[in-house]
């Protein structure tokens, strides 16, 4: 794999983009600026967060991925292109060979559109891994040998969940819920509760400092500013773990029922193994508090969150790429 070979995690929130030797080298959102007055994309990842968060009345936020399929193909394409070129550099001599991760249980219409957009973007080969393989690599799991591992991967999007052996996926589920769900259910939640309005970024920012699955015997609070309902003031509010939870709760509950699911029909001497070797948690979603615990108390079986969580996907896509591009 030569220096300009990249493996791209495509995800609904976060493009990450690593390179050979250099690991993980960018992790910008999945959004880009259009500008309405110029019928053209202004900006890209984070430099389009930035000029959004200015709001200017002109520019508009669009998001082309939707649960890792793409949904605006033209913008999905600029914005690869801009990633590839910000990851190997405008003045390569070659084009770079790409491997892009992509979600279990794309029709071949959807994988011709990732392929294509790759390509469009400059990529010389192209090549795909689903998520659940790029995820257990990238965790560092041996799913060689006929042993069952399970992987429970939470993106912003999605939640994928598969078990694993013999290099590849013997059972696999995909739930949409993911990171973007619980931003909104606390919005939501907020909004029902104490009558006041906040954006998605506080939101997370709650998720963050006080957000939990699992229910705590100590409380923790955090207080944030902001617009009443009623009067269109800004209002204090002083938000709970425990409020934060119930927000979550109908989310968890539909994870918990995709790993449920998985297992049932995970033939029973992998099903064993998975008692005994445990369940791996990454994605961005994974981090929240409490869901390791949350999940064990509900399946019985022991659950570890990968040494990198946020990571992991785009790790392993890049690994994936070093062997299957030679």
């Amino acid at each position: 794999m030569a220096v300009t070979d990249v493996g791209i995690d495509l995800g609904t929130t976060s493009i990450l983009v690593y390179v050979r030797g250099r690991g993980v080298v960018l992790k910008e959102p999945s959004v880009a600026a259009y500008d309405r007055d110029e019928d053209k994309i202004r900006a890209i990842g984070e430099e389009a967060r930035i000029q959004l968060s200015r709001a200017p009345g002109n520019l508009t936020q669009i998001e082309p991925l939707e649960n890792g399929i793409i949904a605006d193909y033209v913008v999905t394409e600029q914005m690869l292109r801009y990633f590839i070129q910000k990851a190997v550099g405008r003045l390569s001599f070659r084009k770079p060979r790409v491997c892009i991760c992509i979600p279990v249980g794309l029709t071949q219409v959807e994988r011709h559109a990732v392929e294509d957009a790759a390509y469009q973007a400059g990529a010389r080969d192209v090549h795909m891994v689903e998520e659940p393989i790029a995820a257990a690599i990238g965790a560092g799991i041996d799913f060689s040998k006929p042993c069952g591992n399970m992987i429970v991967d939470i993106g912003g999007g999605s939640t994928n969940v598969a078990i694993l052996s013999m290099d590849g996926i013997v059972v696999s589920t995909r739930v949409k819920v993911g990171g973007n769900d619980y931003d909104e259910a606390i919005i939501r939640y907020v909004r029902n509760q104490f009558g006041v309005v906040i954006e998605r970024a506080a939101a997370e920012e709650i998720k963050i400092q006080v957000g939990t699955v699992y229910e705590r015997p100590e409380e923790r609070f955090l207080e944030f500013i902001g617009r009443d309902i009623e009067t269109g003031l800004p209002k204090k509010v002083r938000i709970s773990s425990e409020d934060c939870r119930l927000a979550c709760r109908e989310l968890t509950g539909r994870v918990v029922e995709a790993v449920h699911s998985v297992l049932e029909k995970t033939p029973p001497e992998l099903a064993s193994d998975v008692v005994s070797r445990g369940i791996v948690l990454v994605g961005g979603g994974s981090m929240i508090d409490g869901l390791e615990e949350l999940l064990e108390s509900r399946t019985g079986v022991n659950v570890v969150t990968a040494d990198d969580p946020l990571c992991a996907v785009a790790i392993g896509t890049g690994r994936y790429a070093e062997l299957a591009l030679e």
